[in-house]
């Protein structure tokens, strides 16, 4: 297809469902030549209810759309996809088969998994290459291009499904080809194929006597050509280019593992909703799973809490990449999607925090030339170009590229606060062979902003009896204050295939940080309330902070009798050093809350100093096996061992000071389908986190923080497997945690807990055609069950109690306003505890979003309305002295184009 050809065809069926059918209810209808997708003109023809369609249809050339077939009737066995496998985006994957019984016949629907890397930009287009022929009394069609994955098993077969039908059988030839077989009773069937969003559809009826002059139908607006046996008949695959639902993710076992099939709640924001809400940060995003910030320093690095707990735990394709998000942030330019792990993930990814791990899956090249730019205008001076490129960049596609940039520059609501971030990434694959793949990736993100830490409760969400502290009321020194990071990650990902059961995968990661700056922080508010004392933080040097990671993995599926396992067997190696953490702490003048004075800063004197170097080491070796009883009874089980190393060389006095330690983390999962869309599940697992120090009046070392967290829930696809819905039980106990040492209190002893139990509600993907949603309720009870400071049963800090989020879209599919479309989003957060002393609360908020789209052909315009009704709220505090407002209304519009 010429690239013009391909442009229309993608902006055509941007908001249509990712699949392939195959329909068998009329005669056969046989092309030489390929078959092109094109729009049908809206029919004057008055159809029957039972002629209605209520599914979105790409009509092929000299083919019957579906509108011209009946509907299929509800009493269809349904089965649900299985993830592609790595390593084989040429060959189409057939998930499911459909049979359904209708007035004439019959209809054989072969449902597909394809979807783009890039599914909510760009159409992932393949060809099916059907040969039919006829055998006897069968009808038999090969598709060369194709691959049948059941969960039933590796072939589909269903004895008399219709009057005059014997049996349809779907199989595999080999690994690249699939048969469809149907055989009549009295004679070979009529065949009649049909393309459309939801699959490859064969339409059939018993006989064939009117093969060769098919009937005219009211509705039938094209002639149809005769039948010739063994001549291919091409047909389009067009992925559904804006959908919410993701049926398949790694995150949860380093495997390509359907969500319904893990024991654990994932959630996943793909490009398309990442898009939709123009979401400029991760934080943004990721509100709409219920993960709401902790900790929002320059308002792009985040820490996040999960199930109650903080967390800045972060992967990067699978791949651990420690927390230099928290101090950098991320550019969602290169973003394809965001996978949310709730819960401990320590038997996979090593030591981390009890509450979940966000994985940001990156954008990989594309099989077809894809070249897009858009532009990005709003409130508070907020300007943004972006791109995004990718091409093959040899003839036979076995090189190809991805570049994405981007550069963002704003002001903000708060005074004097400005922002510059400008980023590159590149991705280059590497197919060596059919079985070997090299994948070598560049990135770059600065980070040039102001660094904002708030207000005090006092006079915002408490009373001061001077009045209200204005919420763009900045605590620092606009014309003094430096903040310049940079970061680069370097890496390359290695996949060998042994065979189709076996596989190798070597990542290598290294990401270097840079930056310098001198911050000004609050200290203390005096007795007037509103005079903040100040301290500054001087950096003396640029500090430098590398990190590297080697993950090596073998993935194998075999049989021990009927049971199948597949086994994750791999090591990691990780290295974290910063040489030169060199640093002052000064107090400079203070500042008057309510009549602020800027430009005369006054330095005091050092009151103290750092200058350090620390090292961080860690081994894993890790082991999991997907054990598979039955079709709808699974059982996980993983564990990994970690021996991890901090050492501290103190410059000043030349200590060094290293802490070994080492642990075990188990887990446990089982999951029960009593049918296929409903999957059952209940889980155990454990974390680790180290907890580095001495403690004084022992001598000895802290032991690492332990978590344990128990969890049940259920899983359905619904609305043939377009919607997900995930409900979740879960208990975490966090043990170890630091407490005062009640002999002393100027130490610590680790007799403190901490326990948080919730209710969890997720609902994705599409409710019709056009109209897709995603929606969250979280209910958190975290608590302090332990501890020698803080009050027994006091709740966990910035934790609500009810949380909850919508986000839902409607793009009109047809007609004249095809492509006009329009976005809600409902965001509740409860009331949260500002400090464990629980001394105040953060009220709660309901804040409203908007939008407004227009997509035609290569263009794409947004308008996104965010805090509609402008409503004051906070969004997070760390202390009494840092409280942080939420954005006021918003307005961003966006002009995209596709070239």
């Amino acid at each position: 297809m010429k690239p013009q050809k391909f442009n229309y065809f993608f902006w055509q069926s941007l908001l249509l469902t990712t699949s392939v059918v195959v329909f068998i209810n009329k005669p056969l209808c046989v092309v030489a030549a390929p078959i092109i997708a094109a729009e049908i003109p809206v029919s004057n023809q008055q159809l029957l209810p039972q002629q209605i369609i209520t599914k979105s249809v790409v009509a092929i050339r000299e083919i019957r759309s579906l509108d011209q077939i009946e509907h299929p009737l509800t009493d269809a066995q349904k089965l649900v996809q299985l993830p592609t496998p790595t390593g084989q985006k040429e060959i189409i994957l057939v998930t499911g088969v459909e049979v359904n019984s209708t007035g004439k016949g019959l209809e054989v629907i072969l449902e597909t998994g394809v979807k783009s890397v890039d599914a909510e930009r760009l159409v992932d287009r393949h060809r099916l290459q059907v040969t039919p022929k006829t055998e006897g009394n069968s009808y038999v069609a090969d598709i060369p291009n194709a691959q049948l994955r059941l969960t039933s098993g590796e072939s589909f077969r269903q004895e008399k499904p219709a009057l005059g039908i014997a049996e349809v059988t779907v199989t595999n030839v080999d690994a690249n080809n699939i048969r469809v077989i149907v055989t009549g009773e009295a004679g070979a069937p009529a065949v009649e194929l049909f393309d459309s969003t939801e699959g490859l559809v064969f339409g059939v009826s018993a006989t064939s006597s009117n093969a060769q002059q098919p009937a005219s139908t009211p509705q039938e607006t094209t002639p149809q050509k005769p039948a010739q046996d063994n001549q291919p008949i091409e047909l389009e695959v067009i992925g559904n280019p804006h959908n919410y639902l993701v049926p398949d993710v790694s995150v949860g076992t380093r495997t390509d593992t359907p969500l319904r099939d893990i024991p654990q709640s994932i959630q996943v924001i793909p490009r398309a909703i990442i898009e939709d809400q123009k979401a400029l940060t991760i934080a943004d995003a990721v509100r709409n799973a219920g993960v709401n910030s902790y900790f929002v320093p320059g308002r792009f690095g985040s820490t996040f809490t999960i199930r109650g707990f903080s967390t800045s735990n972060s992967l990067r394709n699978g791949v651990r990449d420690g927390n230099l998000s928290t101090l950098v942030g991320v550019e969602p330019t290169n973003i394809e999607r965001i996978e949310i792990l709730q819960g401990p993930a320590s038997v996979l990814y090593g030591q981390g925090s009890l509450g979940g791990t966000i994985n940001l899956v990156t954008k990989q090249p594309l099989k077809e030339p894809y070249y897009a730019a858009e532009m990005t205008f709003g409130s508070y001076n907020l300007y943004r170009p972006e791109i995004d490129f990718s091409s093959p960049l040899t003839s036979d596609g076995k090189l190809a590229y991805r570049l994405n940039a981007s550069y963002l520059t704003s002001n903000s609501f708060i005074d004097s606060y400005y922002r510059k971030r400008p980023f590159l990434s590149g991705v280059i694959d590497w197919q060596l062979d059919r079985n070997t793949k090299l994948t070598l990736e560049a990135e770059y993100l600065e980070a040039n902003q102001t660094f904002d830490y708030g207000i005090p409760a006092v006079g915002t969400v408490l009373p001061n009896p001077n009045g209200k502290i204005p919420l763009s009321r900045f605590v620092g020194e606009p014309d003094n204050e430096v903040q310049n990071r940079r970061t680069t990650r370097l890496g390359y990902n290695f996949e060998h295939k042994f065979s189709d059961n076996w596989s190798v995968n070597n990542t290598f990661r290294l990401r270097m940080l840079r930056y310098e700056q001198n911050i000004d922080f609050p200290q203390a508010l005096a007795a007037d309330n509103r005079t903040l004392r100040r301290f500054r933080q001087d950096f003396l040097d640029t500090v430098v902070w590398n990190n590297y990671i080697m993950d090596t993995n073998i993935i194998g599926k075999f049989k021990i009798g009927s049971i199948k396992h597949q086994i994750v067997a791999g090591f990691d190696l990780y290295r974290d050093i910063v040489p030169n953490f060199n640093n002052t702490f000064r107090t400079i003048n203070s500042l008057d809350l309510f009549n602020p004075v800027y430009g005369q800063l006054q330095i005091g004197s050092v009151f103290r100093t750092t200058n350090q170097k620390t090292r961080d080491s860690a081994l894993g070796i890790y082991l999991q096996d997907q054990v598979t009883f039955t079709d709808n009874l699974k059982l996980l089980l993983g564990g990994r061992f970690d021996s991890v190393e901090n050492q501290v060389t103190n410059r000043i006095t030349s200590q060094v000071t290293t802490q070994p330690d080492s642990a075990f983390s188990p887990r446990v999962g089982i999951v029960y389908q009593p049918i296929a869309p409903v999957s059952l599940y209940a889980s155990y697992s454990r974390s680790f986190e180290q907890v580095t120090g001495q403690i004084p009046l022992d001598g000895g070392l802290f032991r690492p923080q332990r978590g344990t967290q128990y969890e049940v829930g259920i899983k359905a696809d619904l609305l043939a497997n377009k919607l997900s819905t995930t409900l979740a039980f879960y208990q975490l106990t966090l043990s170890n945690v630091l407490t005062p040492d009640p002999r002393n209190s100027l130490y610590n002893v680790q007799t403190g807990e901490q326990r948080s139990r919730g209710i969890e509600l997720n609902v994705v993907g599409e409710i019709s055609p056009g109209w897709s949603a995603i929606a969250s309720y979280n209910y958190i009870d975290a608590r302090v069950t332990e501890d020698n400071r803080y009050k027994v049963g006091n709740q966990l800090i910035n934790v609500p109690e009810n949380a909850f989020s919508l986000w839902t879209t409607y793009i009109i599919p047809q007609g004249s306003l095809k492509g006009l479309g329009f976005g809600l989003g409902l965001f509740y957060v409860g009331e949260r505890q500002g400090d464990l002393d629980n001394s105040f609360q953060l009220p709660s908020y309901f804040r409203t979003d908007a939008a407004i789209y227009y997509r035609k052909n290569n263009l794409n315009l947004a308008l996104n309305l965010k805090n509609l009704f402008d409503v004051d709220y906070f969004e997070t505090s760390r202390s009494r002295l840092q409280v942080y407002p939420g954005d006021p209304f918003t307005a961003e519009l966006t002009l995209g184009w596709q070239f």
